[in-house]
Order: C-alpha cells, then structure tokens, then sequence
C-alpha cells in the first residue's frame, strides 16, 4: 500500500484519496491516474518500481472508486475526471516544484490523454497502458448509453469487464476479485464519456505536444487495442510518441505473468532513459 494517504477537496467538494510513495531527493515525480473499477493502491508495485528509478509517485482514487465517497461509478459532469485530474496534478506539481511524468492505465489513460489534449494539464511527459480509447462495445450499447446519459446519467449497471482477461497471472485476477475497494458499476454519463472522449482523442491525435509513450497489450479483452492502433497512426507526424506492442498480452501490463511484465518495465525504463538523455 501507499507510503501516505491524504485527501484532496476539489472546487465541488468532492474529496479525493491521495497515495503518495515519496522519495527523498527524487529526481522528479509520476502521477498515476488508474482505470475504471478499480483504485489507486493497486498501484503500489509500480510506484516502488518507480521509486526504484529516482521518482517519487502520487495517484489518487478517482470520483466514484477506492476510497473517494460517492456512489460508484458515477459522475455528476461528463467531464469531471478531466477537471479532476487538473486539479490533482497541479496540487503535485506544486509539492514537487515541477510538473510529474503522467501514467494513466485503461480509463485513466484515456483521462489523462484527453486532460493533455484539451491543455487542461502540461506533464513533464505521458505513459498510456491500455488506454481505452476505443471499446468492444457494439454500436448500439454506444447510442444506448447516450440515450440514457440524457435521461438517467447516473442509473448504476455491471461494467461487463472481463476479469479473466485481466492478466495472465491468477493471483492478479484473484486478488482484484477480493479486494473490497474494487467495483464492477459504471453509469451511463460515464460510459458515454469513455465512448466520446476516446473517439476524440484519435480525432485529435495531431495536437500532441509532449513526449509520450504508448504501450498496447495485443490480446486485450476489456479495451479495442485498434483505438490505440489507429491513435498512433494519427500521431506519428507529431514525432513526440514512440508506441510499444506486446504480442500475446493482456490488458494489465504492468500486472502481467513474467516474463510479461519484465519486458514491459524493460521498455518503460528505456524510453525513460531516453527522455532524459
């Protein structure tokens, strides 16, 4: 678990959890923003990881998971997540005295990304895991929740992820089966936000102005790796992303059976090095 856990109140009142893993004399900081259904102390692996390489890390639980109140899986904007993340990262940035790397996974990379296109937020660089910037959901699930996000945006229904597919390690699926703090809702507001931002967010592909690294699980079940496919495509005139593909893995790449995960960190503490270079 976390080092430290704190609460952030955003401008709405709504409290946020904090998980800091500090390290002193970092030589600069990550903010990982997690995805839907699950929560920030998952994180906990990869933050020591990070340690490891000379960066302090933060995530938060996001409105409607972990340890932030509210109902689950609901949002009161569309774009709350966005504002959210704002808000969180600049509270870090000021604690760090410059701005974090930004690390979303699944949903949160999709936040995170969007946050980035529209400048809500300026990282000093961005990792997206699996971002869900498309899904396997049909056309008509699409428009459904559209519908609904106009008539009853925070009705609760099952999220349909597929856990199995989570990673090729059972001790991972197991442990998210278990763990009280997970949550398998998501409201229509939210889902039609997941569906819109990331059809935005390949439309947009071209105002990419950090340096990021996209890594992509090639047997993904719970996200369409062609968003991330066809976001790449868009991006390369930009010359500021570099995209790795993982033949026969699952969505939770950093959560993935060896030598999985080895060769994922592999690619991650390259492209780092190279960032710093």
């Amino acid at each position: 678990m976390a080092g430290a856990t704190a609460l952030l109140e955003m401008p709405d009142g709504q409290p946020l959890r904090l998980h800091d893993w500090p390290l002193p004399q970092a030589r600069g900081g990550v903010l990982l923003v997690h995805g839907l259904g699950e929560h920030a102390g998952r994180y906990g692996d990869l933050a020591r990881w990070f340690n490891a390489h000379g960066y302090a890390a933060r995530s938060y639980d996001q409105r409607g998971h972990g340890e932030s109140p509210g109902p689950r899986g609901v949002l009161s904007h569309p774009d709350d997540l966005l504002a959210d993340l704002a808000v969180v990262h600049a509270d870090y940035a000021r604690t760090l005295g410059a701005a974090p790397l930004l690390l979303g996974h699944s949903m949160g990379g999709l936040v995170a990304l969007r946050a980035v296109l529209d400048e809500r937020i300026t990282p000093q660089a961005l990792v997206l895991s699996s971002p869900a910037l498309r899904s396997h959901a049909s056309p008509g699930l699409r428009r459904l929740a559209a519908t609904l996000a106009r008539l009853a945006p925070n009705l609760r229904l099952r999220n349909g992820l597929d856990l199995e597919r989570l990673s090729h390690d059972p001790l991972v699926v197991a442990a998210y089966r278990d763990d009280a703090l997970c949550h398998d809702r998501v409201s229509p507001r939210l889902a039609d936000f997941i569906f819109r931002a990331g059809a935005a967010c390949i439309a947009d592909a071209d105002r990419l102005e950090v340096p990021a690294l996209l890594l992509v699980a090639g047997e993904d079940a719970l996200v369409d790796a062609a968003g991330s496919r066809d976001f790449s495509a868009a991006a390369a005139r930009t010359k500021r992303l570099t995209t790795r593909y993982f033949a026969g893995l699952y969505h939770e790449l950093f959560n993935e059976a060896e030598p999985g995960r080895g060769q994922v960190l592999m690619q991650l503490e390259d492209w780092l090095e190279r960032l710093a270079a």
